[in-house]
């Protein structure tokens, strides 16, 4: 079954049937990008507001410089860190919020990544989300793509896809989107990461501000009258 039809005419997908449609469309994304833990989780905090080829050049002037660990960015002057990562946009914020989470690292687990993840997974998300410009997305990106726990990560494209199927009312929040998923999902630590990155996918390629729905893999999933806008 692909989805039904509600009183309000709104559709309830079967979320697997969502996940293969995109599947089939886009192949395994092989997400996130990043050859270590502390790579994916500096390109999670330097992806906010930017478009990922920026993100890329700054890691790699990070990687010329060695500075892809905890002790590096603790070290490295704040000024120095901006100007290599200048690419990625609004450097001097980030530059701040690199060191506030390479900082929170060190105090709190030594500077052990893998310290930090055997932590009850709400207890750390909640110490995560303490650190200084780290929000709920950014906080499950580490956990989901660096630390492999299991956590739906939920951005923009989310909330596009779900409220414009009427799956969802326009008016939902962050945490409200997760445990829809969460909720309607097994349990799966490589089905959260690669449906995450399949919506990403869709999201960029016709999910967009203007959407592009009549060539779209899911628009069999639109509500019969059409997008909702």
């Amino acid at each position: 079954m692909v989805a039904r039809h509600s009183e309000n005419k709104s559709i309830v997908p079967d979320l697997l049937s969502v996940y293969r449609t995109l599947f089939h469309r886009y192949g395994h994304r092989n997400w996130w990008p990043g050859q270590t833990p502390i790579e994916i989780i500096t390109g999670a905090i330097l992806t906010q507001n930017t478009a990922w080829k920026n993100v890329e050049r700054a890691i790699a002037n990070l990687k010329a410089h060695k500075m892809l660990s905890a002790r590096a960015l603790i070290r490295i002057e704040e000024k120095d860190l901006a100007e290599l990562i200048r690419p990625s946009g609004y450097y001097n914020i980030k530059a701040r919020r690199l060191k506030a989470f390479a900082n929170f690292l060190e105090q709190n687990y030594r500077g052990s990544l893998a310290a930090m993840f055997r932590q009850p997974l709400e207890r750390l998300r909640q110490e995560i989300l303490q650190v200084n410009g780290i929000g709920p997305e950014t906080a499950d990106s580490i956990l989901l793509y660096a630390g492999g726990l299991p956590i739906f990560v939920v951005d923009l494209y989310t909330h596009r896809v779900v409220t414009r199927h009427g799956w969802l009312p326009e008016k939902v929040d962050y945490h409200g989107i997760q445990s829809w998923f969460t909720t309607n999902l097994p349990e799966d630590i490589g089905l959260y990461n690669d449906f995450h990155a399949q919506i990403v996918a869709v999201g960029n390629e016709f999910c967009r501000a203007k959407p592009r729905c009549e060539d779209c893999p899911l628009r069999d999933f639109l509500p019969k009258k059409g997008v909702l806008k």
